[in-house]
């Protein structure tokens, strides 16, 4: 098998869990608070991490860094899993999944506007034009279709699922002058968020939590898209000899989650939902243009 296969079929792997999430995340709100909720993930995706690094002989890595690399995943850790994924939770916990799940895959198009200032890039007519598609989008779902009133139907459900945008393309930004192995870093970033969590959890929702299906969520999604998704993701991206043709397969995650919300959470999917998330493809598939031009002018150069 080809490396390109091969990261396709890892590729696929990640966007087929990833599709399961926003599920995950709202049969786990349905009796954890959000910040219960982010202990018991952040813990089982520790676990994971951890595991995965034992079983590829890379343990030994964690202990290898300089004393300001382990400052970094205290700082980075604050920003993921903390904040993101306090954001996020919050955002899920208000909204209907169909809703909040649209709104977070503009993070993307956030990372090439923060990119500008911060990593020098050129914004290009094609970004606005992205923008203005993208956030078109984003309108139409958080106002269910009522577009002309302009009457979100949770504001600050709304406004969880947006700054949770800003975070995560923020904390890629970051991530680009990160020297670390990938899922070192994660770990440890998870590792030194989660006194945080276990803090912020004791102070608020309280450290006892019912067991069952909410907590097996949880589980799953510490396990699953915090842990397993992301080293499959990294293998995807290693593997990739045309990166754009495995970064493309991650339209298919949004469209495939609804048909789990629909069958699973019993979500009747809007026709506002569907349009919005069409708006907000395209405008990602416009913005993701220059990229793949960018890639075919350096295969054919």
């Amino acid at each position: 098998m080809t490396d390109q296969k091969q990261a396709m079929m890892y590729g696929l792997a990640t966007v087929l869990l990833w599709s399961t999430v926003a599920t995950a995340f709202k049969l786990s709100l349905a009796d954890l608070a959000p910040v219960q909720m982010l202990l018991v993930a952040c813990t089982a995706s520790i676990v994971v991490m951890a595991a995965i690094l034992m079983l590829q002989g890379r343990w030994g890595l964690v202990f290898r860094l300089r004393r300001g690399q382990y400052l970094q995943s205290m700082l980075m850790g604050l920003i993921n899993p903390c904040l993101y994924y306090f954001l996020l939770f919050g955002a899920f916990d208000r909204l209907p999944a169909q809703e909040a799940q649209p709104l977070n895959y503009t993070w993307a198009l956030v990372l090439a506007y923060l990119s500008v200032p911060f990593l020098g890039q050129k914004l290009r007519r094609i970004d606005i034009l992205a923008g203005l598609v993208c956030y078109a989008g984003v309108v139409v779902i958080a106002t269910r279709g009522a577009v002309t009133s302009l009457s979100f139907s949770d504001p600050l459900g709304v406004s969880l699922a947006l700054g949770s945008t800003l975070v995560w393309a923020s904390y890629w930004i970051i991530a680009t002058r990160d020297t670390r192995d990938p899922v070192v870093g994660l770990f440890l970033n998870f590792l030194f968020g989660l006194p945080v969590i276990v803090l912020v959890c004791w102070q608020t929702a309280g450290l006892v939590m019912p067991l069952g299906s909410s907590m097996a969520a949880a589980v799953y999604v510490g396990v699953f898209e915090m842990g397993i998704a992301f080293v499959l993701w990294s293998q995807a991206m290693k593997k990739a000899e045309n990166t754009s043709k495995v970064s493309n397969l991650i339209f298919i995650s949004p469209f495939l989650s609804l048909v789990f919300i629909y069958f699973i959470l019993g979500e009747v999917i809007l026709t506002s939902t569907y349009v919005g998330l069409v708006l907000i493809i395209a405008g990602l598939w416009l913005q993701q243009k220059k990229v793949r031009d960018r890639e075919q002018a350096l295969n054919h150069g």
